[in-house]
């Protein structure tokens, strides 16, 4: 088998509301679908959610890197190579968002070269992950409502909640709010995005001690290396690495240096090979990972599932999977569902995401 031809098709579909954070806010979901075409006719398929604010990465360039860099060196190889597929993406530094679905991608395609899901060939630990629901930038009424609302419409009792506003009493009401309406035993933590100092971070911790926050993600930049390592240090809570960890290496400088004492782990940037050997280092190290969405579609909320549910060690916590509820639509042909707060894996050869060809020559932008 031989890898024919790869497409990376632009698309657009709005979400129901602005969704807001410190780094900036999306309207709409301008992603890029990566398809791999094989010579006996199959296709591995894969969604990548281009974050500029955050990686630098848009749809033009995603799209740019494939078809002129990636594409001319990866056709005719063995899709089972993938050590090869690897050492040509690795010669063009950056770029994590077009690697990672090219990765994806090239594992759905041997999945169904295989007929077995995905989730088994990477380890097949579990059938499901609990979903953890993203709460961005509203007044503390509004996120207790919405809150309250997916506990009880899809029974998730973990919710990660969008910081890093000033002046800081708007998310320190927001903390206080949420415990006081959701109880004890719904499980909260922060992500600030960078968008504080290390010293706002502290304060932010001091002013909400007690209320049983579980982690405080990116608090602020990690390149203020000697601030952040002092956070670090100080904080009764996990300080976890996202942003400034979006590979192996990252995360190896972050943990050795102080930075972060937890790891977020994103297959939209990682794919599924380079999260394989972040979960590793993490786990030989002992330290906490999460599993993060970066805004996903329903396709990259089932990688996500399928990476997630594959390992003990990324099963433990609830993963970030709910967020495709904030989209008017989706290119995937089956609904993800939420039952009882977990989302299961799709067990079908590959990682299951088949694509509703309607829909995407309805949104595709080319």
């Amino acid at each position: 088998m031989k890898i024919l031809r790869i497409e990376a098709i632009p698309y657009s579909i709005p979400y129901t509301h602005p969704l807001k954070f410190a780094s900036g806010q999306v309207t709409d979901a301008e992603h890029v679908l990566v398809r791999l075409h094989s010579d006996d006719g199959l296709v591995g398929e894969a969604d990548a959610p281009p974050r500029p604010y955050t990686y630098g990465e848009t749809q033009e360039s995603i799209i740019t890197i494939i078809d002129n860099v990636f594409a001319p060196q990866l056709i005719g190889l063995d899709p089972f190579d993938r050590g090869k597929v690897h050492e040509v993406m690795a010669r063009t530094i950056h770029n994590q968002v077009a690697k990672g679905a090219l990765d994806i991608a090239l594992w759905d395609l041997l999945g169904k070269a295989l007929g077995t899901p995905v989730h088994k060939l990477l380890g097949g630990y579990s059938d499901s992950m609990r979903v953890s629901h993203m709460l961005g930038f509203r007044p503390a009424q509004e996120l207790l409502d919405e809150a309250l609302r997916f506990g009880e419409e899809y029974g998730i009792t973990t919710f990660k909640l969008k910081v890093g506003r000033r002046p800081l009493a708007l998310d320190i009401e927001a903390c206080h709010v949420l415990r006081a309406g959701l109880g004890d035993d719904v499980e909260l933590y922060l992500d600030a995005n960078r968008g504080w100092t290390a010293n706002e971070a502290m304060e932010v911790l001091r002013r909400t001690e007690g209320l049983g926050l579980t982690a405080l993600e990116e608090p602020c930049d990690a390149k203020e290396a000697m601030s952040r390592r002092r956070l670090v240090e100080k904080s009764p809570i996990p300080i976890v690495g996202d942003e400034s960890v979006p590979t192996a290496g990252d995360v190896s400088r972050e943990l050795l240096s102080g930075g972060s004492n937890a790891i977020c782990i994103k297959t939209a940037r990682s794919g599924f090979t380079e999260a394989t050997e972040i979960l590793g280092l993490c786990t030989g190290l002992g330290v906490d990972v999460t599993m993060g969405n970066q805004i996903d579609t329903q396709i990259g909320s089932l990688a996500t599932v399928t990476f997630g549910a594959a390992h003990e060690a990324s099963n433990r916590r609830a993963g970030e999977l709910s967020n495709f509820l904030d989209m008017a639509d989706d290119l995937i042909a089956e609904p993800i569902r939420i039952t009882g707060g977990r989302i299961s894996v799709r067990n079908v050869p590959g990682v299951g995401a088949a694509i509703d060809e309607e829909k995407l020559a309805r949104y595709r932008q080319n």
